[in-house]
């Protein structure tokens, strides 16, 4: 118990003086984030309602092109066609995401108690925004920020079920978060490279799912090899696993709720938040 306290208190050391930093970090990625995804969502809806009243707002202009000019966009006609040729219908994209959410809100309370089917369904209900962040952030900077969008589930969710099971909803949280925000983005990048190549994009989506068949195999077998075979988490051991305990300190922490964040800090994430949109 005293070192449990101790690392606790350590934790919370950490939080008060990191604290201002990574959140606020957090909010500048996941503002610009959502601005890109409302003013996507703005200019789809613009767009259906200027074809279903047959209006069209696109200026005729006639552009010479050069030789240069003019392979590049063959090129580029080209790629558009091929990629779209044989893309994923809507509908199979959604009722795929739905039924996967099923299984999950039906299985994963079977696993975790404390987690609640209506905080799986939670989950999934926010993270399609949070993977369109993360994938406009990786398209920009290659690199994927999928664990600290899981923080951000993690610090909910802790904070909604409270002392009774909350490190373990927390946690459970935020591997549900993190794997489908990381699947996105890296799901943007193969669909990139396809473009780029000349591929099928239904091939890269059909190669991505064998993938990820083939890790819901491994990876468990991998872990149970790794778990007998060696003291996971010893601090004097090979395996020391220290982003779990990381992240367990925080899912405490979050249990105790937002009150343990640095003050006046969820103030000063929201002003950098909202200074993007304006």
């Amino acid at each position: 118990m005293l070192e449990i306290g101790i690392q606790l208190t350590l934790a919370a050391m950490i939080l008060k003086v990191f604290g201002y930093k990574v959140f606020i970090a957090i909010s500048l990625i996941l503002g610009d984030g959502l601005y890109n995804l409302v003013k996507i969502i703005a200019i789809t809806i613009k767009e259906i309602c200027n074809k279903s009243t047959k209006q069209s707002n696109l200026p005729v202009t006639t552009e010479v092109l050069g030789d240069e000019s003019s392979k590049l966009l063959m090129e580029q006609k080209r790629r558009d066609e091929v990629f779209l040729k044989d893309r994923i219908p809507s509908w199979v994209a959604a009722s795929g995401y739905v039924g996967l959410a099923a299984i999950s809100t039906a299985t994963m309370p079977l696993i975790f108690p404390p987690l609640k089917w209506y905080l799986v369904l939670g989950s999934y209900i926010i993270a399609p925004a949070l993977a369109f962040c993360n994938s406009y952030g990786t398209g920009l900077t290659d690199w994927s920020l999928a664990s600290t969008y899981g923080k951000i589930g993690l610090f909910i969710f802790a904070s909604l079920v409270g002392t009774d099971g909350g490190v373990v909803a927390g946690l459970a949280a935020c591997g549900v978060m993190m794997t489908i925000v990381a699947t996105a983005a890296d799901l943007m990048q193969d669909f990139k490279t396809g473009y780029l190549t000349l591929s099928s994009a239904k091939s890269m989506f059909v190669s991505q799912l064998v993938g990820t068949a083939m890790g819901c195999i491994i990876a468990p077998l991998t872990f149970w090899l790794f778990w007998t075979a060696f003291d996971i988490g010893s601090p004097d051991g090979p395996y020391k696993a220290p982003y779990a305990v990381i992240f367990r300190e925080m899912a405490i922490l979050g249990v105790q709720g937002f009150s343990e964040l640095p003050k006046h800090c969820l103030a000063i994430c929201c002003v950098f938040l909202l200074q993007l949109w304006l």
